[in-house]
């Protein structure tokens, strides 16, 4: 039995969950997108996850780039998770950033961030579940962005 797919986005709207940035270069190219599907996979070697659609262009890149970084978003940074959100190549003039060991962005102001190397690819139905040795990350202070029932949100929403 398939569980209708309003069904199944009304139940999963309910999980809060961090806000990401995935971000990724090739050549000189960096892209990024909005994924609140990541998760912290392992200790002993550092491994997270992130879930990417297969058909957007940061799947493709995150191929052929072996690498990627996920930018924990800080509260006061929606802007930033608004504008990846939408389908397309985006700018990071706007953005303040460094590039990370591998070239991808790593975005100022995020409160922490992972930089990855990709060690495996996993099918997730219409996403890849791409799983990733952490190669170097770090943290600040700071509030998260949260998303949940469609809306981002603060820790201190009512």
């Amino acid at each position: 039995m398939t569980v209708p797919a309003d069904h199944f986005k009304d139940a999963a709207r309910r999980f809060a969950s961090g806000v990401t940035l995935v971000t990724v270069a090739t050549g000189d190219i960096p892209h990024g997108m909005t994924a609140s599907a990541f998760s912290s996979v392992s200790l002993e070697p550092p491994v997270v996850l992130v879930c990417l659609e297969k058909t957007s262009q940061t799947r493709a890149m995150v191929t052929e780039a072996g690498t990627f970084v996920v930018n924990v978003l800080a509260a006061d940074q929606e802007h930033i998770a608004r504008e990846f959100s939408l389908p397309g190549m985006k700018s990071f003039t706007d953005h303040i950033h460094r590039e990370g060991i591998d070239g991808a962005p790593v975005i100022d102001g995020a409160i922490a961030w992972f930089e990855c190397r990709v060690t495996d690819v996993v099918d997730g139905g219409d996403h890849d579940v791409f799983l990733g040795n952490v190669i170097d990350c770090g943290a600040h202070p700071g509030e998260p962005l949260l998303y949940y029932d469609r809306k981002y949100r603060s820790l201190h929403d009512q």
